[in-house]
């Protein structure tokens, strides 16, 4: 009986392990920073399924979605992805290529307005050993206004934090180069 009770446990964990290997692309989080900007109803959220996407998807590691209401609100694109980093001590070309082994990520998004300028980015699943720093509120404000018309740089624009360097230059290429696509889709 207790072989059986444990079997079923370590199941419901291999399972549960597999589960949160996809992105959750309506987390809590964004629900209320939504919700406090007016918007309440989720239907007026939809993804942008537009062409010039549909190249870049294997690039993208998440989705872009647009808000379709009538109400007028701070917020217009969102970006919900994964950002994959190394492992503290390197990654290993084989198993970087093959995915597997020394990657860890977090997931986190990204909500711009009607010019497709920065205003809120938040990290809401970080599944990774190291770097847990680039989750504060207030290292995250620095990306707030960012519009794609100047480079993001660590160390010039956007501060470094030890113990947290690959993370910190993850989520800063990230956030720059979805900027970049989405000020390039009409």
């Amino acid at each position: 009986m207790k072989k059986t009770i444990l079997s079923l446990i370590s199941a419901i964990c291999f399972v549960s392990a597999l589960a949160q290997t996809s992105i959750d692309y309506q987390p809590k989080a964004l629900l209320k920073t939504l919700q406090k900007a007016g918007i309440t109803d989720v239907s007026t959220v939809k993804e942008l399924t537009l062409p010039e996407l549909k190249n870049l998807q294997q690039t993208l590691n998440g989705k872009f979605f647009k808000i379709e209401t009538n109400n007028v609100s701070q917020y217009k694109y969102i970006y919900v992805g994964r950002v994959n980093s190394c492992r503290a001590g390197g990654c290993s070309i084989t198993h970087s290529v093959n995915n597997i082994g020394d990657s860890e990520y977090f997931d986190y998004y990204i909500l711009f307005d009607k010019n497709k300028t920065v205003r809120v980015v938040t990290v809401f699943n970080y599944q990774a050993t190291h770097g847990q720093e680039v989750t504060a509120k207030g290292w995250l404000k620095q990306f707030i206004g960012h519009n794609g018309s100047e480079p993001l740089k660590v160390d010039k624009n956007i501060d470094a934090i030890s113990g947290a360097t690959i993370s910190v230059y993850a989520i800063t290429s990230d956030i720059e180069m979805k900027t970049a696509i989405l000020v390039k889709l009409r």
